[in-house]
């Protein structure tokens, strides 16, 4: 049972509150006497599940109709709750729907008997820190830490009546739906500043409109009269008159960030932005910032709204290496310094902004020049001269104004999403224990 008569908390092993156990870790398509697909239907493995979520950008990969039927005697549903077993051990996610998935490498699919167990329950308190210790105090390996089946089935999960699983499960997975829907819109808001800077900057769309007798598309009178209304040749090819080509060298400044010591990653009110704190492809990654009590210049400092490159890279595909990231502040400290691996991009003058430098540095052009100054083979490193040495067109300034303009009041609604976020993140994380642990009583009109 997981109450007992009175409807109130009790203790059951989790093998008892399951209806299944889909664990399929060992097949392969090879053993099944196939392979993988160019398309299909895809196949979900432990790397796809990070911070509670199924997130597909890395490594996807596909098997056909036969194969899915060869591979999983037992689909998985809606609400099926997936754990990784290993590599790492502890991520949770929730199977989203009923389309058809290939579960793979490290995975458990956890299905509940709903009648005493609510699998947004269950998932959440995998999540918890009473659940992760459990995993851990239950897992066994050295180099690789993993958890088997018999373990994972005598887990104890302390279970309040139904009625109060499905409120703590749904106050948790609100909060997390908010902060994904953030997340959305933020990365929206990204798109909509490139898709400008493309269409401005390397399409020169607004002059070919001009140059059409029509008038440009998406912007006011007072803008559109910024841009020249022909073209000319130049030696950087065909562009809009007046604009010329220029090496960014002239135009900024580059900091090499902190060489630290690990003795000095403890904490502080100051924090390295470090190569964790950039996406691939680009992009700041909140979760990147390491606490920091060493010294360091003043010019290593880095502000919230500054720019800043990866020096250094280590992804195979060189995913980071020269790409850039808008910092965002953080309330949780005061300081920000670039760490070794990062170089802080300032404008020399009023010519180029960081909003400007930010979409430059994203266009696949300037990725194939940095991949000429790129040295290593495990570990990569950006040459010297890498930013400085890149030929760009420049425009007129005003129109570099009106562009600067326009993103900032993008990034700032961006950052205003960012902050939203780490309240409901702390939020989240003061309930999950408080919930778990019976400290906070769920009122009984949420009940009904």
């Amino acid at each position: 049972m997981s109450f007992d008569e009175r409807g109130e908390s009790a203790t059951s092993n989790l093998g008892d509150l399951l209806e299944l156990i889909i664990d399929y870790r060992g097949k392969t398509p090879k053993k099944l006497g196939g392979d993988f697909a160019d398309a299909g239907i895809p196949v979900i493995s432990a790397i796809h599940i990070k911070r509670g979520k199924i997130i597909w950008s890395e490594r996807e990969r596909f098997v056909t109709r036969e194969m899915f039927k060869k591979w999983m005697k037992d689909p998985l549903k809606k609400g099926d709750v997936l754990l990784t077993s290993e590599a790492p051990l502890g991520e949770v996610a929730m199977v989203p729907n009923d389309d058809d998935l290939v579960l793979s490498q490290r995975l458990f699919a956890l299905r509940t008997k709903r009648s005493v167990l609510d699998p947004k329950y269950l998932m959440y308190f995998l999540q918890s820190n009473v659940g992760q210790e459990e995993l851990r105090g239950r897992s066994s390996g050295s180099t690789v830490v993993g958890i088997k089946q018999s373990e994972l089935v005598n887990i104890p999960i302390t279970c309040p009546p139904l009625s109060q699983q499905r409120v703590i499960g749904e106050i948790l997975m609100t909060l997390d739906e908010k902060i994904s829907e953030n997340e959305k819109v933020s990365s929206t808001l990204e798109e909509i500043a490139s898709t400008v800077f493309k269409s401005w900057f390397l399409d020169f769309d607004p002059v070919k409109a001009k140059m059409s007798g029509k008038k440009p598309a998406g912007m006011s009178e007072e803008v559109a009269k910024l841009f020249p209304e022909s073209m000319e040749e130049t030696d950087f090819g065909l562009l809009p008159k007046g604009w010329s080509p220029d090496y960014l060298g002239k135009h900024i400044s580059v900091t090499k960030g902190k060489s630290y010591k690990s003795s000095e990653l403890e904490d502080s009110e100051t924090a390295l932005v470090t190569l964790k704190s950039f996406a691939r492809g680009g992009g700041y990654r909140f979760d990147g910032l390491k606490a920091f009590s060493g010294d360091f210049k003043a010019e290593q400092v880095v502000e919230p709204g500054e720019l800043v490159v990866s020096f250094t890279d280590v992804t195979q595909a060189a995913d980071v290496i020269g790409k850039p990231a808008i910092v965002l502040s953080n309330p949780q400290f005061s300081q920000l310094v670039a760490s070794l691996d990062v170089g802080i991009v300032r404008p020399r003058s009023s010519q180029v902004g960081t909003y400007f430098l930010n979409q430059l540095f994203l266009t696949s052009v300037f990725n194939s020049h940095v991949r000429g100054y790129t040295n290593g083979t495990t570990v990569l490193h950006l040459g010297k001269g890498a930013l400085e040495n890149f030929t760009f067109p420049l425009p007129s300034s005003r129109v570099l104004e009106a562009f600067e303009e326009f993103a900032k009041s993008i990034f700032s609604q961006i950052q205003s999403l960012y902050l939203q976020n780490l309240t409901l993140q702390d939020l989240r994380g003061s309930l999950l224990p408080r919930l778990f642990s019976g400290e906070l009583q769920i009122p009984e009109k949420m009940l009904a």
